[in-house]
């Protein structure tokens, strides 16, 4: 196998892996309060983060700005998540992961200093695009008051853009390891969460082992493993290149949610589906050609200069892509 063709698998895995985290987190809350998931999540992540910083044999302290940036980013992430895994327990999977990929188009019009002079008229096209598909994917069998995930799932979009255009923010001009930036995060969520679901916990350890299988899946592969094999090929290969291989997790997400899950599609939110896939890239395609022509050559980094921000992880060189549980 090529090295192209090695780094376009890797970005097509962690793509499944994120598409696959909302029927995890729904799996998982059906059986364990919100809260102590999250705890859980954010736990097992922690041991895993501080293992591999144990087995690094480079400088494992964390820096000033790295410990600035990454207590802030912790606090942001956290709020993401808990609206999130409240939403994906309340909707289906292919719905959140379809509503949560209106991040892609929020998160330019939050983070106003990247784009001097503003955004092109096509890009809000794109925008409207999506906005309808929201409606469509939120009608269900017909035109109806939204239900509650699906409204938690577009906050919860809101939010993680705010979140993106955070981090975009907090770490440009800054020597910032990921992997401790990363534990830095985990370590804070877990203090969150551990006081509101500590009496939770007895439940925790009776849980089964179908339960811990998907809490250790929500840990360690949708979260470390994916943030690592992320930053691995985003390194390999062109922000371009890698944003449409990672653009592809909502569609992934519908899959699973409908082979796995035995969830459906109406007409309505069929059609929802494939316009908020359309609007997304199609708005991610103009962010990024205006962006990279308002931008001296120099300033341009060949993967991109957007932090992606999966949980609870963030990659502050990854391009722009959707962002999941």
């Amino acid at each position: 196998m090529s090295d192209t063709r090695r780094t376009d698998a890797v970005l097509l895995l962690v793509a499944l892996v994120w598409g696959s985290s909302y029927l995890s987190a729904q799996t998982a809350t059906a059986a364990l309060p919100v809260l102590l998931v999250l705890l859980a999540r954010y736990a097992l992540s922690s041991l895993a983060c501080l293992g591999l910083l144990a087995a690094r044999r480079s400088p494992r302290r964390w820096t000033r700005d790295e410990l600035r940036v990454g207590v802030p980013l912790g606090v942001t992430q956290a709020a993401v998540l808990v609206v999130e895994t409240y939403g994906v327990a309340h909707t289906s999977a292919a719905n959140a992961g379809l509503i949560i990929s209106l991040t892609i188009v929020l998160t330019p019009l939050l983070d106003r200093a990247g784009h001097p002079g503003g955004l092109p008229p096509v890009f809000y096209a794109a925008a409207g695009v999506c906005v309808l598909a929201v409606g469509l994917l939120m009608s269900g069998n017909g035109f109806h008051a939204p239900r509650l995930g699906d409204l938690l799932m577009l906050g919860a979009a809101v939010v993680r853009a705010g979140h993106v255009a955070l981090v975009g923010r907090l770490t440009v001009g800054r020597a910032i390891r990921p992997l401790h930036l990363t534990t830095v995060q985990t370590l804070v969520g877990t203090a969150l969460f551990l006081a509101p679901a500590a009496h939770e916990l007895p439940t925790l350890v009776r849980a089964d082992a179908a339960t811990w299988t998907q809490l250790v899946y929500l840990a360690l592969f949708c979260s470390v493993f994916a943030f690592l094999a992320q930053t691995w090929a985003v390194q390999r290969t062109s922000a371009s290149r890698a944003s449409l291989l990672l653009g592809t997790e909502p569609i992934w997400a519908a899959a699973v949610g409908i082979t796995l899950a035995g969830e459906h599609f109406t007409t309505l939110t069929g059609l929802g589906a494939v316009m908020m896939i359309t609007g997304t890239y199609w708005g991610q395609s103009v962010e990024r050609a205006h962006r990279s022509s308002a931008l001296p050559r120099s300033e341009v980094h060949p993967t991109g200069n957007e932090g992606d921000t999966r949980c609870p992880t963030t990659a502050p060189t990854a391009p722009t892509t959707p962002t999941t549980v």
